[in-house]
């Protein structure tokens, strides 16, 4: 393999194939990072073994091949360089990769070749174009409410599923990890026309991957019987990440419960909540991670006590209907919640004081989080002259 490439035509393209491979753990092989030189283009490409990364980018050519280098010290060596032309080839025997950039040479020792093995194919045909940036929104504002655990199998998983509607179908964006729900709703034909019916299946490990890959721009998106693809509009980027085939918890009755049950309505200004919630998480401690809402004459009162860092009071003007004297929510997760809504109101409905409890908010109407409340259990403390 012999070629000259401009350092700025491939420095991202190495920065996004070395974000997916292991940095120190692993086999060797899945540390590597793949280029193949043919025609006028040089292709990178890395794996994990279950992401895919694939990268083409122009080059000068003289000499067509495969070579495979310890990807971060390649990516760190390339990142350090300045701007310009920089050679790479591999020598006679194969065993080494030399760069070059005016005086300054390098060699890098080559993996096996037979390590390499064959990458997905993005489909031909069947493809959606869809906006870069909705995609990364919608990950956002559901990615928080799935589980971390792989183990938890479907629910570490963003259910992405077609639905009929009194409008005809739409979709919903769907995180669950067991006492947090997210689900965000929009409207796409072509993307309802290539989903299955039971909808897909995605890690949130991989979303995470996902998401750093994306830009702002248009991608292409593409299924087939395993994996999902994505590619740049210019087809220069590739990357594509396997679906999971696990049983999706039935979301749809708590869902109801939400919206047919509620025990009670607060309304009130979304930032004016937060920041109270900011200041109260103060005075959690590591046996108290709540905050209290009491209600009285159009008033909420919010409270919050941890052993050894005191008591903190605050009270909000609201709206509120129903019979619900108290109930408390970690705060932090409320937090949280509260910054993936863009509306300047929102409204919390209680279906009791341990029930599941939904927020909306009056500018994002196909956005809802539903959050299990905590069991509130009054603690005094005693210091020891009192005692």
């Amino acid at each position: 393999m012999y070629l000259r490439v401009i350092r700025d035509d491939i420095i991202e393209g190495l920065h996004k194939s070395s974000n997916i491979i292991p940095a120190k753990t692993g086999a060797a092989f899945l540390r590597t990072i793949w280029m193949k030189a043919e025609g006028d283009t040089l292709r990178i490409m890395s794996t994990d073994s279950n992401l895919e990364f694939t990268g083409a980018y122009p080059a000068t050519v003289q000499e067509e091949g495969l070579a495979g280098v310890q990807g971060r010290s390649f990516y760190d060596l390339v990142r350090k360089l300045p701007p310009g032309e920089i050679t790479v080839r591999t020598e006679a025997e194969g065993s080494n990769l030399l760069i070059e950039q005016g005086k300054r040479k390098y060699k890098l020792p080559t993996n096996d070749p037979t390590w390499f093995q064959k990458f997905s194919d993005h489909p031909e045909s069947g493809g959606v174009y869809w906006s870069g940036d909705f995609l990364q929104e919608l990950i956002d504002r559901v990615s928080y409410c799935i589980s971390d655990e792989d183990t938890m199998e479907a629910i570490a998983c963003m259910n992405v599923v077609p639905v009929d509607g009194e409008n005809g179908k739409s979709i919903r964006a769907l995180g669950l990890n067991g006492h947090q729900f997210a689900m965000l709703g929009f409207t796409n034909d072509d993307i309802v026309d290539m989903l299955p019916e039971g909808g897909m299946l995605i890690q949130k490990k991989y979303l995470t991957e996902l998401k750093k890959w994306l830009s702002g721009e248009e991608i292409e998106m593409a299924l087939d019987d395993k994996r999902l693809f994505f590619r740049t509009r210019d087809q220069v980027e590739t990357f594509s990440l396997p679906l999971s085939f696990y049983q999706y918890p039935d979301y749809t009755t708590f869902l109801s419960k939400v919206s047919d049950d509620a025990q009670g309505s607060l309304t009130l200004d979304r930032e004016e909540l937060a920041d109270s919630l900011d200041r109260i998480l103060i005075f959690n401690s590591e046996n108290n991670r709540t905050v209290s809402f009491s209600f009285e004459n159009g008033e909420m009162q919010l409270f919050s006590q941890g052993q050894d860092v005191g008591t903190a009071n605050e009270t909000l003007p609201v709206e509120f209907s129903g019979g619900l004297d108290k109930i408390a929510f970690p705060t932090r997760n409320l937090i949280e919640i509260l910054s993936h809504f863009n509306s300047e109101r929102v409204t919390f409905n209680f279906t009791g004081s341990e029930g599941p409890c939904g927020i909306r908010g009056e500018d994002d109407p196909e956005y809802l989080v539903i959050i299990m409340p905590m069991k509130i259990v009054e603690e005094t403390y005693y210091t020891e002259e009192e005692a």
